[in-house]
């Protein structure tokens, strides 16, 4: 993180954060969008890297300060990306699960919705997986810093289940958010090196591998592979949630 001396990050001067009668959102809301939709634009044109707060600042016409009382660094910048992202998956996916009471055609929703929000922003998604991948990276998924977003995720998936005909055991339907998950960091992964047109590989790796995974869950609920849910659960809570972050109890 830049160094800034002399900032008046504690004292933005752009005002309060008080919404507008209409409902539109307040000014202090307005600013922090627009530094963050600089910021994106300035990663696309100079790269993740090369772009520094300051210049952040400057083309969104603040103080230096004021752009690092909304993001303390281009790190919470990429945070804030995220959030966005996440929210609009979560916003469209709620809308088009609507109805939807297969758990195969639920989860192609969830896959497909979220390659639908993300595309925009593909061009510069190997900029932020590079910083990502670093496991020392506030960036990463699997990171602290990044579990509060990854659980809204998970709950997505807890509802994808919820809101299905499909019955499994009670452990399973415990531990199956967090594999989906996992299972769409995998495709993030594919998504982030696809250079097919409008990323027609991604689509058709999701429509592929979605009737791959519900039948995996199905012969799952069988009592013969319960001691692999249960290895499955154990490694999930040893190694993939960050240390320091204590796990949900449940996702039911």
């Amino acid at each position: 993180m830049e160094h800034v001396a002399g900032t008046d990050a504690a004292n933005p001067t752009d005002g309060g954060d008080r919404p507008d009668p209409g409902g539109r959102p307040g000014k202090s809301e307005q600013t922090r969008s627009l530094i963050l939709e600089t910021a994106l634009r300035l990663f696309r044109e100079r790269g993740y890297d090369k772009t520094t707060m300051r210049a952040i600042a400057q083309e969104s016409g603040v103080s230096v300060g004021n752009a690092y009382y909304y993001f303390g660094s281009k790190e919470h910048l990429i945070h804030g990306f995220y959030d966005r992202l996440t929210h609009e998956h979560i916003t469209r996916c709620r809308q088009e699960l609507r109805g939807v009471r297969d758990f195969g055609d639920r989860l192609q929703v969830v896959l497909s919705v979220w390659l639908e929000v993300a595309e925009p922003y593909h061009a510069f998604a190997v900029q932020f997986f590079r910083n990502a991948a670093d496991p020392e990276s506030p960036l990463s998924p699997f990171s602290a810093e990044s579990y509060p977003i990854r659980e809204q995720v998970t709950e997505l998936f807890a509802d994808v289940l919820r809101g299905s005909s499909l019955r499994i055991d009670d452990e399973l339907a415990e531990l199956l958010p967090e594999l989906l998950w996992l299972h769409l960091m995998g495709i993030v992964l594919f998504w982030v090196y696809d250079r097919s047109p409008e990323r027609a590989k991604s689509r058709a790796f999701v429509a592929r591998t979605t009737p791959m995974v519900e039948r995996v869950i199905t012969l799952s609920r069988y009592k013969v592979f319960r001691p692999l849910v249960r290895d499955a659960e154990r490694l999930i809570r040893d190694y993939i949630v960050p240390e320091g972050v204590t796990p949900p109890e449940q996702h039911r």
